[in-house]
């Protein structure tokens, strides 16, 4: 167990690209530079789309939570793998026994249904930086300027709104508290952002 546990932490720092942990910068935690990316690319506040991911995959490695990019949601139950080539052989088995739409992948779990359109094949989204540009492209699709980027957040989660949206919104929130530390206002899409 401790070896695989180790054997995840090393994979998720080789394949992002960036030391497990994100940086600790005046109380405020600076989404590493994947989440950068694609937030820019999307015109997305990097703080969100790392928010969300905290939300949608986060796994608990010592002691700190991070999200987690071999994640799959099955039928609403968890599975994490320690290496993306497991991950892929358990969307293959999730596919034979569940409906593609009661499935989510990856750091930003997109749903391979509701997004089939955004993929080729069901493992591209145990791509992490494939899957956060799709759930940068997503949650910008969500929102609409001029509004709090909370509300496209629960959008993100339930496009029609209503009491899970809500929850997902306040869930959501508390990552983004810790993230852009006390105080702090979220920003617009256009702010620079670390």
């Amino acid at each position: 167990m401790a070896a695989a546990v180790t054997r995840r932490a090393g994979c998720a720092a080789l394949v992002l690209g960036l030391s497990a942990h994100a940086a600790i910068v005046f109380g405020q935690e600076v989404p590493p530079p994947a989440y950068q990316l694609a937030a820019q690319q999307a015109g997305v506040p990097s703080p969100v789309l790392y928010a969300v991911a905290l939300q949608e995959s986060g796994a608990r490695l010592r002691g700190r939570l991070i999200p987690w990019p071999w994640t799959l949601n099955v039928a609403g139950r968890a599975e994490r793998y320690a290496t993306r080539a497991e991950a892929c052989a358990g969307i293959r088995r999730a596919l034979a026994r569940t409906p593609v739409n009661r499935i989510d992948a990856g750091l930003g779990q997109v749903n391979l249904g509701y997004h089939a359109h955004r993929y080729a094949h069901p493992c591209e989204l145990l791509d992490p930086y494939r899957n956060l540009a799709i759930a940068a492209e997503i949650l910008q699709e969500q929102h609409t300027p001029g509004e709090d980027w909370l509300v496209a957040i629960g959008r993100y989660h339930r496009p029609a709104g209503g009491a899970p949206a809500a929850r997902y919104r306040r869930s959501v929130h508390q990552h983004l508290t810790r993230v852009l530390g006390p105080g702090a206002s979220l920003p617009s899409a256009r702010s620079p952002m670390p």
